[in-house]
């Protein structure tokens, strides 16, 4: 599996643009996936620089309703005439960052017909399952961390149920794909106890302190390898990679081989 950094906070040199989104282009033996769309058209930019067609892709999936995950879905639907995006009903509900700002989705978008919205558990090919956030343990607190989303005309701490997963087995391995981590890392981890998780960390606000360190030390104990990015923070991922042997950082433009 070959899984390439299309968009990210950072890019691994300068032939590559950056932006505070996410989003990732996985090729398997039998399937090439659009993992996230950023939040403008640079995804696709990089991905034209590193020669990979955008309209080849057999589907795409959409990890959470927050616009730097899904603020380019408008552009991926014009460059791919027949690509399913796979994403959460949740994920056009509104949502908004802990400043009041709308980080949603373009409401324009909801009722393009190559939208597909699922609640549970899916298979989308051989070896490909989609998964929501409603089946994790919740054995560390979901923080909302100020953000909000409108249910019912009131605005509510954020649930994140909007969430989903990608599982891909390969060769006898387990790799998830998670966009954010809203719903807790060690949540997500130990549900699915992967042997690779690509994703963030959603640590970027969280004090270096023993805390920080407890949960890298439960994160490492399981023997999962981490590719990680985009809101798992700098300074966060320095402090844990002192205690984590297997946790990388993924970069705009840079490609691993899983």
């Amino acid at each position: 599996m070959r899984v390439t950094c299309l968009a990210e906070n950072t890019a691994c040199s300068d032939a590559f643009g950056c932006e505070h989104g996410l989003s990732l282009y996985i090729e398997t033996s039998g399937a090439r996936i659009l993992f996230d769309m950023g939040q403008t058209t640079l995804f696709a930019e990089n991905a034209g620089r590193l020669g990979i067609d955008l309209a080849a892709v057999d589907f795409a999936v959409l990890s959470h309703g927050h616009n730097d995950h899904g603020g380019g879905l408008g552009h991926f639907l014009a460059l791919n005439a027949s690509a399913p995006v796979y994403l959460h009903p949740d994920a056009f509900t509104p949502h908004f960052g802990r400043t009041g700002r709308d980080i949603g989705l373009d409401p324009a978008l909801r009722d393009h017909p190559r939208l597909h919205f699922l609640e549970r558990e899916t298979v989308i090919a051989p070896g490909i399952g989609l998964y929501g956030a409603a089946l994790l343990p919740e054995t560390v607190p979901v923080d909302s961390a100020g953000q909000t989303v409108l249910r019912g005309g009131a605005r509510l701490p954020e649930d994140y149920c909007h969430e989903q997963y990608l599982l891909i087995e390969e060769a006898g391995r387990w790799v998830l794909f998670s966009g954010c981590s809203h719903r807790g890392i060690e949540n997500i981890v130990a549900c699915f106890s992967p042997d690779v998780l690509v994703g963030g960390f959603h640590f970027s606000h969280r004090p270096l302190d023993d805390a920080l360190s407890a949960a890298a030390a439960r994160l490492a104990s399981g023997g999962t390898v981490y590719y990680t990015c985009h809101c798992t923070g700098d300074a966060q991922f320095a402090w844990m990679r002192t205690q984590m042997p297997h946790l990388h950082r993924l970069s705009g433009g840079q490609c691993v081989e899983i």
